[in-house]
């Protein structure tokens, strides 16, 4: 397993996760594609990329079942020594009085928790390799003025963005670069909880004149997971079309 390149997607199951393991599936040996309940979808890559995608469950919101996942990826041997974190809470629009702590608590534990204990579990193999490839999914939103009525998905995003720096400052010596990914608002399922005028009035505002699609965020990922991206490290790559 030492000399295997593996992959750990979490999210997998999302149209960003799905597309990046069809694009940079060459690139790997095994890839770990977590998912919570979308198990077609994985199963969809497993028929067309085969044995090298390795399905894993769990429920990131439930923290036992997510150390359940951890040790059983820890009992196969085969440690990623890459990482893509995609997994939130679907957005939806509710004003801030309105919010009740157990959404705050949702997005902590299902984007927040998670790869805290999922770095703190692979990143100590990473270190002795002295090589490892850190992508957080973050948001445009920390690029500029947020919108109204999300502020626990802002929240930890600006948590990520944190813990994504400091790590960076952190494992810089030891070969790991820990980086972000801030897309503009993508049309995609993750949107499903949001009112269609949003939607319109984000692609009305983009300079392009639309939404971003997936496949233009994907190549942004996998030049991070690069090793032209070796010295890139701490970074937040915002793909808004302007």
């Amino acid at each position: 397993m030492s000399g295997e390149r593996i992959l750990l997607v979490t999210g997998a199951s999302s149209e960003v996760g799905t597309a990046l393991i069809r694009s940079a599936a060459d690139k790997y040996d095994r890839i770990w594609a977590h998912y919570n309940r979308s198990l077609s979808e994985i199963e969809l890559l497993m028929e067309e990329i085969g044995e090298k995608i390795a399905p894993v469950q769990a429920d990131f919101s439930d923290e036992n079942n997510t150390q359940a996942m951890i040790e059983s990826i820890r009992a196969s041997g085969a440690l990623p020594g890459d990482i893509v974190h995609l997994s939130a809470m679907k957005p939806s629009g509710l004003q801030f009085h309105k919010q009740k702590w157990e959404s705050y608590q949702r997005e902590i534990d299902t984007s927040l928790r998670s790869i805290v204990l999922i770095l703190q579990a692979f990143i100590p193999e990473m270190a002795k390799k002295r090589h490892g490839k850190i992508v957080f999914m973050l948001s445009a939103y920390l690029l500029g003025v947020p919108p109204k009525f999300q502020s626990p998905y802002i929240t930890v995003k600006y948590a990520l963005l944190g813990l994504m720096r400091n790590l960076s400052a952190e494992y810089a010596s030891k070969g790991i670069t820990v980086n972000a990914v801030s897309p503009d608002m993508m049309e995609t399922k993750f949107l499903s909880n949001l009112p269609e005028l949003v939607i319109e009035q984000s692609a009305k505002n983009n300079p392009l004149g639309r939404n971003i699609r997936v496949e233009e965020v994907v190549p942004a990922i996998e030049y991070l997971l690069s090793d032209a991206a070796n010295v890139v490290t701490g970074q937040n790559i915002g793909v808004t079309g302007g």
